[in-house]
Order: structure tokens, then C-alpha cells, then sequence
């Protein structure tokens, strides 16, 4: 069994300060395959030294050198992204057909380039110069559910900046951190602008998000771990920037397409074995219409393929890990307890199957909006129909929730779909399941988060904002 110890420290390939070995397991047979290096404070500490030394020229440097940087990255992330992609596979169980896993991580990147270009950040506002400026060394810490897309998105708006980064993976994940870390290396990154430390949460998490010399976190998890987060990054009053949990409505409206709508909640809302904060994860329907729709969505279900992740014709794998795996049995149990009507799935592993964190695609109707199931994020292939009378109704049930990541809309009128989107209380609203837009900006409400990622809105989190006043005369000079 392999291990790999290293960490990427200033350019280089090293040692830990401080070590503790973290098997990996493969959450389709249970056994581990390798393993890795847990880090340090001591190694976060050197990992900060380097970047805040690179901070001095690296945030200097023009936008070309940056988009020059930046699409170099692409090219070399291109000859990697199958390999990558095997291993996101091997470490949380996504099958390899997912190619949304590594192709979002290059369209974040070259989203970044296209902002990159277009953004000034010198403007004027009135007689004054208003300077945009990098924030300075930022800590990135990221999930298991989307390694490689979380890491790329997080790392290549920093980068578009001109901040320097420490980055914590997620000890789930690590080797395609690992990987595209040597992406990034035979693509010049200058030494200490990306610094990774592998590590846990309470010891390489804490420690980023609580140095001194860290000026900004960028954070993607659940909001428990978000608000330790924003706990230990209190005291030096930095920047916390976050994207937390999510209990995602579609508002399925009456005159809704509700075959469209159940095709599109199952293909999205199942995506990642369900592992997916922004997931469609409460239907609101109609009552009159609950029985309609779902026929249709026990039809998609049907066309799931469960099985092992590495085979390509898999549509749907296991969850990361046994803690996962167990804590939504729980829910479906709790589903069950509560008198919700389980339509398909339900507890234990799919029929066939004896090994590997598998859950049975779950749905579950005449959900009350107090259950559980209806309030909790699962993160895992269970879906609660929940039926409305009016169309203020169903907005108050979506908006009743301490969430608002994302919200979704069907309707066959644009109008009456916008103005009921407008009304949703979350970060991002789909309309008839349109696609995720790389420009948009993508964060939430409520104990969603405080942060926007992607385009723009993603660009100026890594940014700080300088009023020049008095200068106009010399400016235009």
C-alpha cells in the first residue's frame, strides 16, 4: 500500500514537521489503499512563511503574466484530467463517467482567465481612484464531495488576484489534491504562491483558519465546520468567506412540464451519489398533482445504474465513507418513524450488493415540512416530496428553512417562474433546470454561507478595496 507523506511547501516536495498516518479508504470494497500524512500548526506555520514571501512580488505581477500563468495551468491540468478523474473515483466513490468532477475544475479556471481580462482594478468614482487590490495570503479549505472543481475554483480566483494561497484538502480526498498540485508545479507557479498541507480540521483546518499571517479563508463544507471557521478566524478579524450547507426547494408549479421536472430533480439532485450542497433535495408540489410526478420520478430513478465507480456504464456510486453511509440510514429511518410514505429505496444497501457504502436511491412522500428529512441536509440520495395548496404556500414552505444555497423553479410561464424564483430566499435560482453558469456567482443566505465563488463576485473576495482621494489631478497628469 502506497503512502504518500509529502506536503508542497515553497516549490518543493516536503517532509512533514510533524506527521500522523491517515489511511484512505475505498468507499466501494471497503479497504483501504493507501496512505497519507496527516500535518501540523508547525507545518502550516512554514507553508504561511513561504506564501507571505511570494506575496511580495507575486502580487505585482500584470494581469498578462497572471493569464499567461493561469492558462498554462489549463494545458497541463488537460494531460492529467483522466488520471485525476480515476482517482477522485478511487477516493470518494464518483463514478468515472462523472465528468463534471474534473471538466467544472477547467471551466472554473478558464472562466477565471476570461475575468481576469476583462476586470480593471483601477477605477474612477466621482474625483476619487478606487484601487482593487489582493487581499494577501489566503487559506483554502475544501471539501470531499467536488476535490478538484472546489480546489480549482477557490485557487484560480485567488491566483486572477494576485494572492499567494495555503491550501488544506480534504483528508477524504487528498490524492488528487496531490496530483493537481504537480499540475500546478510543471506549470510554473512561482515558489510559496501555492503552498498545500495535508491535514484534518481541527489541527490543519484550526491553523489556518486562526495564523496571523492568513488575511483571508475561503471555506466550503458543512456549516458546523464553517462556524468553527469563522470561530478561530475571529480574533485576527479576517476575511471569512463561505459556502455551507443546503436544503435546496424546486417549486414545481402548477403548470409546470412535471416530466421535465422529475427527469431534471433525479439527474441533478442524484448527481454525486447526492453529494451536492446545491441539490434539488425537497420537491414542492402541487396536491393535486403529488401523484403525477411521482410516477415520473420513480421511472427516473429506474435509470439509475448502481455499481462499481471505475466502470463506465455506473451512473451512481457509493458514498464517501462509513460515517456517511450510516448517518443516512438514519435518516431514512427517521423518515420512516416520522410516517413519511417511502415510495422506492429505503435502509440497507441495493439488492446485490454485500460491500461498499451503497444507499438505495430514496424517495420519500407526504413529507410534513417539521420532519427531518425535510429539514436536515442528508447528502445522499433521499428526496422528500412535500405537497402545497397555494403558490404562497409553497414559497413560505421553501423559504422555511434555516438554508438558502439554492432554489429551483419549473414553470411553462417565464414570468410567473421569475417572479416566484425572485421571492425564493437563496443564492442562486433555476429556472426549468437550466445549467450552472461559470459567470454567475454562486454562495448563499442564511447558514448557506457569507461568500460568493465564480466570475466577478468570486474574483473581488480575494480582493481589498483603496480609496485614492485627492489624487485626481495627479491621475490625470
Amino acid at each position: 500500500m502506497k503512502h504518500y507523506g509529502s506536503f508542497y511547501i515553497n516549490g518543493e516536495w516536503v517532509e512533514p514537521i510533524r506527521s500522523t498516518p491517515f489511511e484512505l479508504i475505498n468507499p466501494a470494497t471497503e479497504l483501504p489503499f493507501a496512505t497519507v500524512s496527516l500535518g501540523s500548526a508547525e507545518d502550516v506555520d512554514k507553508a504561511v512563511s513561504a506564501a507571505r514571501r511570494a506575496f511580495v512580488s507575486f502580487s505585482v505581477t500584470s494581469k498578462k503574466e497572471r493569464i499567461d500563468l493561469l492558462q498554462r495551468i489549463v494545458e497541463k491540468f488537460q494531460t492529467r484530467e483522466a488520471e485525476i478523474m480515476s482517482v477522485i473515483s478511487l477516493e470518494m466513490g464518483a463514478p468515472k463517467s462523472l465528468k463534471m468532477q474534473t471538466g467544472a475544475a477547467l471551466v472554473a479556471i478558464k472562466q477565471a482567465i476570461v475575468t481576469l481580462r476583462d476586470y480593471e482594478f483601477e477605477t474612477r468614482l466621482g474625483n476619487n481612484v478606487i484601487m482593487r487590490e489582493p487581499i494577501g495570503v489566503c487559506g483554502l479549505i475544501t471539501a470531499w464531495n467536488l476535490p478538484i472543481q472546489l480546489l480549482a475554483t477557490k485557487m484560480s480566483s485567488a491566483l486572477a488576484a494576485g494572492c499567494t494561497v495555503v491550501v488544506k484538502p480534504s483528508e477524504y480526498t487528498p490524492l488528487s489534491a496531490l496530483i493537481f498540485t504537480e499540475v500546478l508545479h510543471d506549470a510554473g507557479v512561482p515558489k510559496g504562491v501555492f503552498n498545500l498541507v495535508n491535514g484534518d480540521g481541527p489541527t490543519v483546518g484550526n491553523a489556518i483558519s486562526r495564523h496571523p499571517d492568513i488575511d483571508m479563508v475561503s471555506f466550503t463544507g458543512s456549516t458546523r465546520a464553517g462556524a468553527l471557521v469563522a470561530e478561530a478566524a475571529a480574533p485576527t478579524i479576517k476575511r471569512v468567506s463561505q459556502e455551507l450547507g443546503g436544503k435546496s426547494a424546486n417549486v414545481l408549479l402548477p403548470d409546470a412540464d412535471l416530466e421535465a421536472a422529475a427527469h431534471y430533480n433525479v439527474a441533478r439532485g442524484f448527481l454525486n451519489t447526492a453529494q451536492s450542497c446545491h441539490a434539488p433535495t425537497r420537491v414542492l408540489v402541487h396536491e393535486s398533482q403529488v401523484d403525477t410526478l411521482l410516477g415520473f420520478l420513480v421511472k427516473e430513478i429506474q435509470n439509475i445504474r448502481l455499481g462499481d465507480p471505475q466502470d463506465p456504464a455506473t451512473t451512481m456510486g457509493p458514498v464517501v465513507n462509513k460515517s456517511q453511509f450510516e448517518r443516512i440510514q438514519k435518516y431514512i429511518l427517521s423518515g420512516i418513524e416520522e410516517g413519511a410514505r417511502l415510495v422506492c429505496g429505503g435502509p440497507g444497501r441495493p439488492e446485490g450488493i454485500a460491500k461498499g457504502y451503497y444507499v438505495k436511491p430514496t424517495i420519500f412522500a407526504d413529507v410534513k415540512p417539521s420532519m427531518k428529512i425535510a429539514r436536515e441536509e442528508i447528502f445522499g440520495p433521499v428526496l422528500a416530496v412535500i405537497s402545497y395548496s397555494t403558490e404562497a404556500e409553497a414559497i413560505e414552505m421553501a423559504n422555511d428553512s434555516t438554508y438558502g444555497l439554492g432554489g429551483y423553479v419549473f414553470s411553462s410561464d417565464p414570468d410567473k417562474g421569475k417572479a416566484v424564483g425572485s421571492k425564493l430566499r437563496a443564492g442562486r435560482i433555476f429556472y426549468n433546470g437550466a445549467p450552472g453558469n461559470p459567470v454567475a456567482p454562486m454562495g448563499g443566505y442564511k447558514q448557506s454561507g457569507n461568500g460568493r465563488a465564480m466570475g466577478v463576485f468570486g474574483l473581488e473576495e480575494y480582493l481589498e478595496v483603496k480609496a485614492m482621494i485627492g489624487f485626481d489631478e495627479a491621475v490625470e497628469a
